[in-house]
């Protein structure tokens, strides 16, 4: 799909990160991030090639991820573009206050969301629904076992993001 809102392209310790964004419901003259992808990832926008990068769009959320990536930032103040079903919005509710460093799995989150345990499914599919990589944690949900599974951005990534918190994998 071709995105034609503004969008910016940010180099990290993960490679290259693609903002896109909406103007802000609530900031006049700012950007409402949409989506945080990376290369490769399923279903990640691709801007339309008539449309060239803004990169002052999102100067408060390179700032914020670049704090984030250096050690200084536990979490994120940003201004996420709505979108997704009620379930998604209390799953994605229940990752944005999973602590910085901490884990849960998706057991933990389906309860946490007031879902029944066959229900991890569909937890997991609003997982990776998550349009918004790094800044919506979802590299913190693991297996029951411990173990790294499912992550949108691939598995090293989310290894190098939970090494990053002091998580150890």
């Amino acid at each position: 799909m071709f995105w034609t809102g503004p969008w910016t392209t940010l180099d990290s310790p993960l490679g290259p990160l693609l903002l896109t964004g909406l103007p802000s419901a609530t900031a006049p003259g700012g950007t409402a991030l949409v989506s945080l992808t990376v290369p490769g990832q399923k279903k990640a926008p691709v801007p339309a090639p008539d449309v060239p990068p803004a990169p002052g769009a999102f100067a408060e959320a390179r700032r914020q991820l670049d704090a984030y990536f250096a050690g200084d930032a536990k979490d994120f103040a940003l201004e996420y573009a709505a979108g997704g079903t009620d379930f998604r919005r209390a799953v994605w509710a229940a990752l944005d206050a999973l602590p910085y460093g901490a884990t849960v799995t998706y057991g933990e989150l389906a309860d946490r969301v007031g879902a029944p345990r066959a229900a991890v499914r569909a937890v997991a599919g609003a997982i990776g629904a998550n349009p918004l990589l790094v800044v919506r944690p979802c590299h913190r949900v693991i297996g029951a076992d411990g173990s790294l599974i499912g992550y949108a951005g691939g598995l090293d990534r989310k290894r190098r993001l939970l090494a990053l918190e002091g998580v150890a994998v």
